[in-house]
C-alpha cells in the first residue's frame, strides 16, 4: 500500500495503532474521529491514557457514547493534567448526554455545560451559534459562521484547526478553553467572508482559506 498520496505528500499516512508505540504521543495534541468508523473504538483508552491533549471528534464521540468505562475514563483526565476538547454536532452530543436531538436544541448552552462538566472537557457543541463550554467556566457562544459550513468535512477541519492551536497553547484548562474557541471563530469567519455567488464551500476551501 502505498504510504503517500501523490498529490497530497503532505498528508501522513500510517496506520493509527503504530501511533500508540510512538514516544512522541506523550506530548502530542492528538485528533481523534474524524473518519476510522467503528476502528476508532479500540483505540480509545489508550489514548485516553497516554495524550496530554486530545481532540475528539465524530466516530471517536460515537464510540465513547456506548462505552461507560471510557467515558469513567474521560471524565478523571482533566484531575490527572491532561485536556481533552469534544466536537459534537447536536446528534453525537444527545447520544452522549442520553437524551433527544430536540432537547439538546431546546437548550443549547445548558447541554453544552452539561456535557462539559460530566465529561470534566472543553465542548464544542456545533450548529448555529456554536457554544464553547468548559467545567466551571461561563460557556460562551461563537457569533462566526454560517450555513455554508453544514458541507461534509468542514467538522473535520475544525477538529484539526483546533488541535493546531492547542500544540501552541498553555497547557491549562484556561488555555485549551482560548485556543478552542479561536479555533471556532476563525472557521467561522472564514465562511462569513466566503464571496457571494461563489459555489458552496467545501472542506478544502476551508483549509486553503484558513
Amino acid at each position: 500500500m502505498s504510504q503517500f498520496d501523490p498529490l497530497q505528500p503532505e498528508l501522513m499516512l500510517r496506520p493509527a495503532a503504530a501511533l500508540l508505540h510512538d514516544p512522541l504521543l506523550a506530548q502530542a495534541v492528538t485528533v481523534c474521529g474524524c473518519g476510522g468508523g467503528s476502528a476508532v473504538g479500540p483505540l480509545l483508552a489508550d489514548l485516553l491514557r497516554l495524550s496530554p491533549c486530545l481532540v475528539l471528534d465524530a466516530d471517536a464521540l460515537n464510540a465513547m457514547a456506548t462505552d461507560a468505562a471510557l467515558q469513567n475514563q474521560l471524565a478523571n483526565r482533566l484531575a490527572q493534567g491532561r485536556y481533552t476538547v469534544l466536537t459534537p454536532h447536536p446528534l453525537e452530543a444527545a447520544r452522549l448526554l442520553d437524551c433527544s436531538v430536540a432537547q439538546v436544541q431546546a437548550d443549547r448552552l445548558g447541554a453544552a455545560q452539561q456535557l462539559a462538566e460530566r465529561s470534566r472537557s472543553v465542548v464544542v457543541l456545533k450548529g448555529s451559534g456554536t457554544v464553547v463550554a468548559a467545567p466551571g467556566w461561563v460557556p460562551r457562544i461563537n457569533p462566526s459562521g454560517n450555513a455554508l459550513l453544514a458541507s461534509a468535512g468542514t467538522g473535520d477541519v475544525l477538529a484539526g484547526l483546533i488541535g493546531a492551536l492547542l500544540a501552541t497553547a498553555e497547557a491549562s484548562l484556561a488555555g485549551t478553553v482560548q485556543a478552542t474557541a479561536t479555533a471556532v471563530q476563525r472557521h467561522g469567519r472564514c465562511a462569513d467572508h466566503w464571496p457571494p455567488g461563489k459555489p458552496l464551500l467545501c472542506a478544502s476551501d476551508l483549509i486553503k482559506c484558513l
